[in-house]
């Protein structure tokens, strides 16, 4: 019989998988079929129903002071997260967002440097300018004219990273609090409300009629699978393994992304993927890998606990 840990590993690689898939499969909706912030309306009003109804399994109340926090979180780690994520993949190639959200680790060690008082060393700086170097390089290959990358998209990348780094941060104190499902829900909930007034209209304006069988199954895969799916595998996964542990399964996403754009622009004939693959983009990977692994290998000095 396979052990829980073995189980959660696999479950981390499934994650990751459905992640990697995603940036292809929703770029291939995006824009002609569905406008982005459309998607991001469906992606999360789809997931956070099918969270509603796990309330049904498992209730539980919150304290009225962490609100405001569980609101932040939705803001940051939904409403902006999947705005910027789609928005972005939108105008840029699926490589170049895969390898940019690999920066994440980055982000997190710096903002958890200002807002926990985490200590530099000069181990994780170094990662840190390592990381930044080949996360900066490849947003600016973006007005290289090769493949399908943007500056722009690339830079909205960028943005859903960031947000989702603060998100990790502060979404930590309540994880001690609360079961993971609660603290989705809300955030979902939270999410949906501040998401609403920017995407209901690009989303009563979709031609749904239009959609061919694939474009649904693709929608389907995009709402279910990394949406709500990928968080349920994740929540039992860490379970049994530690949250380093859970991140470092990041470096499956652009792996997955760079096989499938590879295998559609080897498959087809004159495919809009040619060029998103360069030597320049492998070695912005490298570096971004690189980085995070001096970051997350460096030893930090214990400290008192703070409460942020």
């Amino acid at each position: 019989m396979i052990s829980k840990k073995v189980t959660a590993h696999l479950a981390l690689i499934s994650v990751n998988m459905i992640y990697g898939a995603n940036y292809l499969i929703a770029k291939g909706l995006m824009p002609n079929r569905i406008e982005a912030s459309a998607l991001v309306f469906l992606r999360i009003s789809g997931a956070g129903i099918l969270f509603l109804t796990l309330r049904i399994f498992h209730k539980e109340k919150i304290d009225r002071k962490d609100i405001p926090r569980l609101a932040l979180c939705g803001l940051l780690g939904v409403a902006t997260n999947q705005f910027f994520s789609m928005n972005g993949l939108s105008l840029t190639s699926p490589v170049d967002a895969a390898i940019i959200i690999t920066a994440m680790p980055v982000f997190t060690v710096v903002i958890s440097r200002f807002l926990l008082k985490e200590p530099f060393t000069l181990q994780r700086i170094a990662g840190i300018s390592i990381g930044a170097t080949g996360a900066t390089l490849l947003i600016y290959l973006g007005n290289s004219g090769l493949g399908t990358g943007s500056l722009r998209g690339n830079i909205f990348v960028c943005i859903n990273a960031l947000a989702f780094a603060f998100y990790l941060v502060i979404v930590k104190p309540l994880m001690s609090r609360y079961s993971p499902v609660t603290v989705i829900l809300w955030t979902f909930l939270f999410g949906f409300i501040f998401m609403f007034p920017f995407c209901i209209v690009p989303a009563i304006h979709t031609d749904f009629q239009s959609l061919t069988v694939s474009n649904w199954i693709s929608l389907t895969y995009v709402v279910i699978g990394p949406t709500f799916l990928a968080y349920l595998l994740n929540m039992f996964a860490l379970q049994y393994v530690k949250p380093t542990v859970s991140s470092s399964y990041i470096y499956v996403q652009p792996a997955v992304a760079m096989i499938l754009v590879a295998a559609v622009s080897y498959s087809m004939v004159n495919s809009q993927y040619e060029g998103d693959i360069t030597l320049t983009k492998l070695l912005c990977c490298v570096l971004i890998v690189i980085g995070v692994y001096l970051i997350s290998s460096a030893p930090v000095a214990r400290l008192k606990k703070r409460k942020f």
